[in-house]
């Protein structure tokens, strides 16, 4: 079975950066999307951003031009790299893969179970 387990959230100030990493486990042989969502309390799930094998990043407006994605398709792992931070960013921040290839199953879609990151004013 495959799971993705992200790392790196916590609190900082309005104006740091945090970094965000996701690694796949389950004996996965490539992963066509990565990236990350966020769910703010009271909102509903929004993308953030994500990266396609073969493909730039693509970012949402909010955090466009602060909010970086990187993959290492070896290692099977997305990191994000979270500049300028805002407080309106405090959300629980959520690795997604799509297109997930294991060696004896194929999985559409899977989710981390989340890292919280709040930002201060």
């Amino acid at each position: 079975q495959v799971q993705l387990a992200e790392s790196g959230g916590g609190l900082v100030q309005a104006g740091g950066s945090l970094r965000l990493s996701c690694a796949a486990s389950g004996d996965v042989f490539s992963i066509r999307v990565m990236g990350w969502y966020r769910q703010a309390p009271g909102e509903q799930r929004e993308l953030v951003g994500f990266m396609a094998l073969g493909e730039s990043s693509k970012y949402a407006d909010s955090v466009r031009g602060r909010f970086s994605i990187s993959r290492d398709n070896a290692k099977n792992t997305v990191t994000l790299q979270m500049n300028n931070l805002r407080p309106e960013d405090t959300a629980f921040y959520y690795c997604n893969a799509e297109g997930v290839l294991t060696r004896t199953a194929n999985y559409n879609e899977v989710w981390g179970r989340g890292t919280l990151v709040t930002v201060s004013s």
